[in-house]
């Protein structure tokens, strides 16, 4: 007797169009595949992904100027008090950290240092041999290009943010009053809202108070909120710290989940735990892990997973402190960016508050700017993410779920798994008409029967419950 279990989802129309066979199913391609396609076609398209990283160079440049020119327009100037004294402290003319020497510090300093990792560090003692010079040179240049746009993605958002905040914020700096020159004879003139008086009595004041003839000095006297040295230094050196760390491996010790009970003895490979029910061990060294069958005595799995658990390694062993002299050196850029901080506390630049938020600031997009072009630092072992993919150098859309992957051109196939589910979530009309494309009365799809070797290649047939 014929196989009735076998339902087609989709029966024939009744008009007699012919449906087209379907190619033939095929293995789901591995990333090699994605990877290499048709590789004439794509390494002939190469200037693709340089255009769009080239592209990304021009965004940030023009990402600096706007916040350049942000940074120059006339602040707004908040209201203060003649009798404030936390605005009330010194100028002070020789800067601890000056402006060009913090952009230095945290700029140019993290680009020598990432192209001196890279060029002589990179890609390290992995390479097996006769690998040729050129693959290592350019991944010596790839690891260096995404040093360098990860810093500059970091440094550029940082000025860009702090810039447009500092001049719509307008918060006095603590040393307002040292550079605005007030106007005390004619201060009736300047108080906003309360009483119009002849004194101050904590009365607050307008700007158009302050006679300083030098524009410069007194527009940046209300720029204290965010700090533009704590929102850079943090931006470029905490991205330096995070670079040095990755390419060196400096990480807290970890270890991955899932290892044997055993391996958390105080000697493993001493520690026997059979795979039958013991009585003799402890609780703490048994495997929790569920056994699908007990294998009776002097099978030969018995005997392999014994050897296995004798084996196991130690999960102290899994992972070590890196040395010491490596960490400082990882966060010796951390601490140069918290001294550039504070020197603007105790040079009356900036309040406590500013001081912290521009870290803030700093401290996200070096984090953010860091890993969207890295790899984690617990598991990337120091490289960098890969170049993206010829096909979608400028675009991916919705679907993608890889900018580094190629376009695969697809087929429909006919009886799809996504017309099963639909079909089983949705009744079907009793109707063996034509046009509706829908036969057997009221016979609900079930799951599609998986193809195998043996069946043809237009198999779009699904199993239903077998009938009497």
């Amino acid at each position: 007797m014929p196989d009735e279990s076998v339902v087609p989802l989709i029966p024939p129309f009744a008009s007699t169009t012919s449906i087209p066979p379907q190619p033939p199913y095929s293995k789901p391609p591995t990333m090699d595949h994605l990877r290499a396609g048709d590789s004439g076609r794509r390494k002939g398209r190469a200037w693709v992904v340089y255009l769009s990283y080239a592209f990304d160079w021009i965004v940030l440049a023009a990402a600096a100027a706007i916040g350049y020119v942000l940074g120059a327009v006339t602040p707004n100037k908040r209201p203060f008090s003649l009798t404030d004294p936390d605005i009330s402290f010194p100028f002070t003319e020789h800067e601890t950290v000056p402006a060009w020497l913090a952009g230095v510090i945290n700029t140019l300093g993290p680009i020598v240092i990432i192209a001196i990792i890279c060029l002589i560090f990179v890609p390290g003692s992995t390479v097996p041999r006769g690998t040729p010079q050129s693959l290592i040179w350019k991944r010596k240049l790839w690891e260096l290009h995404t040093g360098w746009l990860g810093l500059a993605l970091s440094v550029v958002s940082a000025w860009l943010i702090t810039n447009g905040m500092k001049n719509m914020f307008g918060k006095p700096r603590p040393d307002l009053l040292a550079r605005c020159h007030a106007d005390i004879d004619n201060i009736a003139k300047y108080i906003v809202g309360g009483y119009n008086n002849f004194s101050a009595n904590g009365q607050l004041v307008r700007a158009e108070i302050c006679t300083n003839p030098d524009k410069a000095i007194l527009d940046d006297g209300f720029r204290s909120y965010p700090s533009g040295h704590s929102s850079s230094s943090a931006a470029g050196l905490i991205y330096l710290s995070l670079f040095i760390a990755s390419k060196f491996a400096i990480v807290i010790p970890f270890f991955t989940p899932g290892l044997e009970a055993a391996s958390f003895a105080a000697f493993p490979s001493r520690t026997r735990i059979g795979v039958e029910k013991s009585t003799g061990e402890s609780y703490e060294l048994q495997s929790r892990a569920p056994l699908e069958a007990t294998p009776s005595p002097g099978d030969a799995f018995q005997k392999q997973m014994v050897q296995h658990r004798r084996s196991v390694a130690a999960v102290r062993r899994q992972a070590a402190a890196p040395p010491l002299y490596l960490l400082l050196i990882a966060i010796l850029p951390f601490f140069v960016a918290v001294f550039i901080a504070s020197s603007r506390w105790f040079d009356f630049r900036h309040h406590g508050f500013d001081i912290l938020f521009g870290f803030l600031i700093g401290t996200v997009t070096a984090f953010f700017a860091f890993y969207y072009y890295h790899l984690p630092i617990s598991q990337g072992a120091g490289w960098a993410w890969g170049p993206r993919s010829a096909d979608k150098a400028f675009w991916a859309g919705v679907g993608s779920a890889s900018y580094a992957t190629h376009r695969e051109k697809s087929s429909y196939h006919y009886g799809d798994v996504e017309e099963g589910v639909t079909a089983m979530d949705y009744p079907f009309p009793r109707s063996t008409g034509a046009g509706t494309g829908l036969g057997h009365a009221g016979s609900p799809p079930s799951v599609r029967k998986a193809p195998t070797q043996e069946e043809p290649d237009m198999d779009t047939t699904y199993r239903g419950a077998a009938q009497e």
